[in-house]
């Protein structure tokens, strides 16, 4: 990867590609899921909140391993961002169907990945036996 330095205004500004911006941003993201409830003093977890909680990281680190964007997902899954949105911060209880309709689309999602990564390694291959 490269990237350039400028500075402007007494400032030092790197600039790098978009999709590393992207991808960066997306780590950002990760890092901030929403946490997991505490247990009780018997170590018991509400089950509610850590279900919510589970599935939204799920489903951010899913996404984001994948270089999707929230409305990317949205798209491929046929829900709205905002409801994305939502089952992301760990504060909505969503449907069986979104989920299943979310789970459908990461997995299409990471087929279509793989088939892009097999796609090229293979047209490397071709022209490093050529040249």
């Amino acid at each position: 990867m490269t990237t350039d330095r400028i500075d402007g205004r007494g400032e030092d500004y790197v600039i790098l590609p978009s999709k590393e911006f992207e991808r960066l941003t997306g780590l950002a993201k990760v890092a901030e899921m929403p946490p997991l409830p505490a247990s009780d003093g018997n170590g018991n977890y509400p089950a509610i909140e850590y279900l919510r909680a589970s599935i939204a990281r799920s489903v951010i680190r899913d996404r984001i391993a994948l270089g999707q964007t929230q409305r990317d997902l949205a798209r491929l899954a046929g829900v709205r961002v905002e409801t994305l949105c939502r089952i992301e911060t760990g504060r909505h209880t969503a449907s069986t169907a979104t989920i299943d309709e979310l789970d459908r689309a990461l997995k299409r999602a990471a087929r279509e990945k793989a088939e892009r990564r097999h796609k090229r390694a293979a047209r490397r291959r071709r022209s490093a036996s050529h040249g």
